[in-house]
């Protein structure tokens, strides 16, 4: 190709690159947003599914009542409903849907406080000063670890489709968000759930952090603790109960 077609084409490229930009630059100026909507908050987001959880929720309390009066109307009558609703209740407790209370542990986990001054610790970074996800996982993993029987985060019970989840600097569970700090409530042998707590390395490390900066961290033994059962849905498409 010669200089001066090289030349017309490198002109007619800058003359399309120019137009685009005053194209864009006209559509700003008159208010269009060029992200589509993509600019919403996130915690608005979370917000709106939060109250979304809770309608759906009170909607399937009300109609498990009515499953309820249903099933026991025809178990009267029907042999086989009667076995299915005695498998069902033998099953509800390993499944979490029952609330259950007895000797545990209560574990708290909180974000560092300011000082009287008003300021944080010298030298550390904003991420040195809260909880994160992987800081109550790791609580989470060392009581399962160590044999608990039922665990429970803030008010909600922990089920097998349970997912704990940190949103900023709040916790989202079932739908619902949390602030520090947070209650981990376990019934089980407190002798091994508290030796796998102090054996997990992440725990180790987050006791590091409480050390250096001041998060909470606290493990009580109690004699009576109360864990509540599950009340939200149930998306399991096959399930088989493990036999112990």
């Amino acid at each position: 190709m010669s200089r001066a077609r090289l030349w017309q084409a490198s002109a007619y490229a800058v003359c399309l690159v120019t137009g685009l930009l005053f194209a864009v630059s006209y559509n700003t100026a008159k208010g269009f947003d060029l992200r589509g909507g993509r600019n919403t908050e996130l915690s608005g987001l979370i917000r709106d599914s939060e109250a979304r959880v809770r309608e759906q929720n009170d909607r399937l309390t009300a109609l498990r009542r009515e499953l309820e009066l249903l099933e026991r109307a025809e178990a009267g009558s029907d042999v086989r409903v009667r076995a299915a609703r005695s498998d069902a209740e033998r099953l509800r407790s390993g499944a979490g849907l029952q609330p259950v209370h007895g000797r545990g542990l209560t574990v708290v986990l909180s974000d560092a406080p300011r000082g009287p001054d008003g300021r944080y610790p010298v030298g550390a970074q904003p991420d040195d000063l809260v909880v994160h996800q992987q800081d109550l996982q790791s609580v989470l993993n060392a009581l399962w670890s160590g044999g608990a029987e039922a665990v429970s985060v803030a008010d909600q019970r922990l089920v097998a489709t349970s997912a704990v989840r940190c949103v900023g600097n709040t916790l989202l569970l079932h739908g619902r968000t949390y602030s520090p700090p947070y209650t981990i409530t376990v019934i089980g042998d407190q002798d091994r759930m508290a030796a796998a707590l102090n054996l997990e390395p992440g725990v180790r490390v987050f006791r590091q952090y409480v050390q250096a900066f001041g998060l909470g961290y606290r493990v009580e033994r109690k004699d009576d603790v109360s864990v509540p059962g599950y009340t939200g849905p149930l998306r399991l498409d096959k399930a088989q109960e493990v036999p112990r």
